[in-house]
């Protein structure tokens, strides 16, 4: 078997990852923070630990900051729906996932609106200017994806920050696929708010998310109950990461995405995004010449396009593709990928695409039987055509 969706999750997980959760189940799976036992005050160091090695990878000075939720959709949904009131107006990118579209439009019933900012050329300067447009007078917040799930391309966040800071408005980064591939310095960028997941490129357990928040008072929390903190008052704690971790947390999945995390600085965010950036440069090249294969976008280069591949083969349909090369062992994801305004931005939303994304396991074997079976199904579709 040959995993390449490690769009939607990473697999294998680091040796580490494993032993730790493993780990945090059989030694301190106790309730962090609401007993004074020594592995209730364990389970609740681990946390704080895992809190300090977020931290430092994205250069975040105020830790208490750190909010874990559930996956990045939860981290998007806390932003949108807890800092945005009616009359308030948004604009977002063309290539954005189902994770912002939904709750913006949902958002959308209470008063609250958005504008898309369109662009066909990806260079940055063409970019900047469509956010720069779609702006208005009551637009609040800029929500924009780092890296696209689609189609691998980056979006200038650094300029985008600036954009929306001369404006006055805050910006929120979905960094769901770019956390763990690209360097992300909240602090020296000023970013208000980033989303992202702990289980794709940070390695972690599945039901892993971040969320950073550079002001909390500016965000609403969404769940109300039991933090281990103030429990006398029913009034929900003011003071963040309690504000917004109500209820018993995911503690070995938290432990494990502090392991996650350690194997990516131990890995170097640089070293994998070369690595993975080779890999898909030569399932490119393996491609290009293959009768029926239409590649989207181009050779990616790990700067404005990062090792994302989404291809189509013929006019089959992509799920039909993704499934014969499952029939072969090679595991892919076909589909609109939940970000159906990035398939209509490159016009493919009507069969969707197979997306192939490697991780810092997938190997050159890996990638060069991948390209040899889909020059076989290439063959085989002609041939009964």
């Amino acid at each position: 078997m040959i995993y390449l969706d490690n769009g939607a999750t990473t697999y294998p997980k680091p040796q580490n990852v494993l032993l730790s959760v493993n780990r945090a189940l059989r030694e301190y799976g106790a309730n962090p923070g609401r007993s004074g036992h020594a592995m209730s005050l364990k389970a609740a160091e681990e946390i704080f630990n895992c809190r300090k090695s977020v931290a430092s990878l994205f250069n975040v000075q105020n830790i208490e900051n750190i909010i874990f939720t559930l996956n990045c959709t939860s981290a998007c949904n806390t932003v949108l729906k807890g800092t945005l009131k009616k009359g308030d107006h948004v604009v977002v990118s063309c290539l954005e996932h189902n994770a912002v579209m939904r709750p913006l439009n949902e958002l959308t019933k209470k008063g609250i609106s958005y504008t898309v900012a369109n662009f066909k050329d990806t260079d940055d300067e063409s970019i900047i200017d469509a956010f720069r447009q779609a702006i208005t007078g009551k637009t609040k917040l800029i929500v924009c994806v780092h890296v696209s799930n689609v189609w691998g391309i980056r979006m200038p966040i650094e300029r985008l920050t600036a954009l929306a800071h001369i404006y006055g408005i805050d910006i929120m980064v979905d960094a769901a696929q770019s956390a763990g591939m690209l360097p992300i310095d909240v602090t020296a960028n000023e970013i208000d708010y980033l989303c992202t997941a702990g289980h794709k490129g940070l390695y972690g357990p599945m039901g892993t998310g971040v969320m950073i928040i550079a002001d909390p008072d500016k965000v609403e929390s969404l769940t109300q109950g039991g933090t281990g903190s103030s429990s006398l008052s029913i009034e929900q704690p003011s003071n963040p990461p309690d504000k917004f971790e109500s209820g018993t947390p995911n503690l070995s999945g938290i432990v494990g995405l502090k392991s996650g995390i350690e194997f990516v600085k131990n890995r170097g965010v640089n070293n994998i995004l070369q690595r993975e950036t080779f890999l898909a440069q030569r399932l490119y090249d393996k491609l290009k010449n293959v009768e029926g294969v239409n590649l989207y976008t181009p050779r990616p280069d790990g700067e404005k396009h990062l090792p994302v591949l989404s291809f189509n083969l013929f006019d089959k349909g992509s799920e039909e593709v993704s499934s014969l090369l499952g029939q072969n062992g090679i595991y892919t994801r076909g589909g609109l990928h939940c970000a159906p305004a990035a398939h209509i931005y490159m016009g493919t939303e009507d069969k969707g695409t197979v997306r192939i994304v490697p991780s810092a396991f997938t190997t050159r074997e890996d990638i060069d039987k991948t390209a040899f079976i889909i020059n076989k199904l290439s063959y085989k579709i002609k041939r009964n055509m």
